[in-house]
């Protein structure tokens, strides 16, 4: 069974869905139609902080003590087996949950391989309506997970913007961008104020990660991928960045399901970088 993918064909006796679409219509979008017993996590409000885009991007992460509030509002604790989905087959907000889950330190959780609409092609049963009040839980983790994260865990590197700059001056590690081509290449920035990328930075879309199915690659085709572009680098040596640290998470969880822990999550991404160091185009 694959470690980071619930995949279709496996069992989803027991799970917990935690819906993570994002938008202006995402809470509607969910009471419309969503996998049966689902919660919904709000990417803005509950999986970021707010602040200041040039300090930590826009969607810095939370701090710990809020983060394990919400899993015990909703009634999931440390031996819930949590699958995460969203409606862009987890190319939006669903792998940055898996993320911090991973980062806190619980060890049963995925993401639904092909998101929500995959799930329904499948024949999985979905509901209407909103959420149904849950009894609050005591989350509970093992020692010293909750310092570990916010003190970088080993299981869940991130890295500072200056750490970035320091590591590519010194040609010490490889920095992924995962955002389209096009805004890599500086042709065009959708959300961000400049358009351009990270010196040194190079560019493996996420897309990369799936399927002409919209699913997942093979655990084995996405390990061939990533050992070829690696080499004889550790994975250690990996720092992923998008444009806020939220899609960024897709390929972290293609490299854990390619069997390879260890890269670091910039979190500030390039709506840190962009307002605060010299970028480049082309």
């Amino acid at each position: 069974m694959s470690t980071a993918l619930l995949r279709k064909g496996d069992s989803i006796v027991g799970v917990q869905w935690i819906d993570v679409r994002t938008g202006p219509d995402a809470r509607a979008s969910f009471e419309r139609q969503h996998l049966r017993g689902a919660r919904w996590f709000d990417l803005e409000t509950e999986l970021s902080s707010k602040g200041d885009p040039a300090m930590g991007g826009r969607h810095p992460l939370p701090p710990t003590e809020r983060f394990v509030r919400l899993l015990s509002e909703h009634g999931i604790n440390s031996d819930a087996d949590v699958v995460c989905y969203d409606d862009k087959g987890g190319a939006n907000a669903a792998a940055r949950l898996w993320w911090m889950l991973t980062a806190l330190g619980h060890r049963r959780v995925r993401l639904l391989d092909g998101g929500l609409a995959a799930a329904i092609a499948d024949g999985l049963p979905v509901a209407s309506g909103p959420m149904p009040p849950r009894e609050p839980v005591v989350y509970s983790v093992a020692s010293g997970f909750e310092r570990a994260f916010e003190e970088r865990s080993p299981r869940a590197p991130t890295v500072s913007i200056d750490e970035v700059e320091s590591a590519l001056a010194e040609g010490r590690r490889l920095v992924i961008d995962v955002r389209d081509a096009f805004r890599y290449r500086g042709e065009r920035e959708p959300i961000d104020p400049i358009a351009g990328r990270i010196p040194g930075a190079i560019n493996v879309p996420l897309g990369e990660n799936l399927g002409e199915d919209g699913r997942f690659l093979a655990r084995d085709a996405l390990a061939a991928k990533y050992r070829a572009l690696l080499g004889d680098r550790a994975i250690e040596s990996v720092i992923v960045h998008c444009g806020s640290g939220v899609t960024a998470c897709h390929t972290l969880l293609a490299l854990a399901e390619a069997g390879l822990d260890g890269a670091a999550l910039y979190v500030g991404s390039f709506s840190e970088w962009c307002r605060r160091k010299p970028i480049a185009t082309g």
